[in-house]
């Protein structure tokens, strides 16, 4: 395997830089879709686009058992150096070289093994609902694994190191509006002001309780009212709540605590408080028998001394809805680290390219364990009377 990887470089590395180049946001990739497609097909594939959504598929082999790897197409849109446009500063482009990667060394590999590698390039991670698009599919429905990639900081992981699991946890953000009269500034007492209103949300948001030995955070990130007239006191404002949780039912805690909020705020106030969730992601539901697999690939491709243990982040990443809408597949997700800095989302990010060739071969050696993983398991399932 070395030896192949070893020949596949130059071409593995020429693919990440036309990727990093050629960024898209989400749901929008149609340029990058086209360009895995038409390189898939060259290469022998048949890939298969998704029909209500941008992203793709390809299945190496036939029959079951079914082991997916999945990677991120979408890039950020932000401001670098003045001007705002789309930048790769999360790394999918990089995680897609890695998947594509894993394809081309496959193809090298003797085809010595039974059942189907999916490998699915899916859309729009950064809004978090690319994962439930996907899902939408049906590409999910027959898998027994499914594999992620995420690099990570120096923060988190040294340059170098990787580790089977990455624990992320839940976020939510919501978008509020208040709904009230303007006043006169003098009579204060003919209308409601949207501004006290946001000051009471924010207070009470500070006294609801969770179970303290799960971190959480509730933060308005974005609160607009008023005009240019000072003697006026606005009716109307509009709000963005970012909500963060470590585990999932403490999420839901947090939700219900959220409308208890609204709901007091809306019968102290007399107004209409009108709320909207925008992205829910869900924390990491990580397979114990997947994260095994993990480590043996790691151990395997780098050594034991260059494992970690699993990194728990407050970040949060849409992979994990195929677990939680898909209870019996197991997953998890490897994490790579790359010399990455100063932090994800920097409009700057940089990090050591040369991982992404080992990215392949841990990604490669996992998939195939899995594969004789669930082979074994159903041969268990057979033996023990299932159907």
């Amino acid at each position: 395997m070395i030896e192949d990887l070893h020949k596949l470089r130059p071409r593995i590395m020429k693919i990440f830089e036309h990727l990093h180049t050629h960024p898209e946001v989400s749901f929008e990739e149609y340029k990058t879709t086209d360009y895995i497609f038409r390189l898939l097909e060259e290469e022998g594939y048949q890939p298969k686009r998704f029909k209500n959504c941008t992203g793709l598929y390809v299945d190496v082999g036939s029959g079951a058992p079914y082991i997916g790897l999945r990677a991120d197409l979408d890039a950020l849109w932000q401001e670098v150096d003045g001007v705002f446009k789309a930048n790769h500063s999360c790394g999918h482009d990089g995680h897609m070289t890695m998947a594509i990667g894993t394809l081309l060394l496959l193809k090298e590999l003797p085809h010595d093994w039974e059942g189907t590698i999916r490998v699915i390039f899916q859309p729009a991670e950064e809004k978090g609902l690319g994962a439930l698009a996907v899902l939408k599919e049906g590409v999910i429905d027959d898998l027994d694994y499914l594999f992620g990639v995420h690099l990570r900081p120096v923060q988190e992981l040294g340059d170098g190191s990787y580790c089977a699991a990455l624990y992320h946890g839940a976020s939510v953000t919501i978008e509020g509006e208040i709904v009230g009269e303007d006043a006169h500034a003098a009579r204060p007492h003919l209308g409601q002001n949207a501004i006290e209103v946001g000051a009471a949300i924010i207070e009470d948001l500070r006294s609801t309780y969770t179970n303290p030995m799960v971190p959480t955070s509730v933060k308005m990130t974005k609160f607009q009212a008023g005009g240019t007239a000072a003697n006026i006191i606005p009716g109307h404002a509009a709000f963005t709540l970012d909500v963060r949780a470590q585990q999932n039912d403490v999420m839901k805690e947090l939700k219900d605590n959220i409308q208890r909020v609204m709901d007091s705020e809306q019968l102290l106030y007399h107004i209409k408080i009108n709320t909207k969730v925008i992205s829910d992601i869900v924390a990491a539901e990580v397979s114990e028998e997947a994260k095994q697999l993990m480590e043996q690939a790691i151990i395997a491709s780098v050594g034991q001394e260059r494992l970690r243990e699993p990194v728990h982040t407050p970040g949060g990443e849409d992979f994990h809805h195929y677990a939680v809408q898909r209870p019996k597949l197991k997953t998890t997700m490897l994490g790579l680290g790359c010399g990455l800095e100063p932090g994800l989302h920097h409009p700057h990010m940089k990090f050591n390219h040369a991982r992404l060739i080992t990215g392949v071969e841990i990604l490669t050696n996992v998939v195939l364990l899995a594969l004789k993983q669930a082979q074994k398991e159903r041969e268990v399932y057979v033996t023990r009377g299932g159907n």
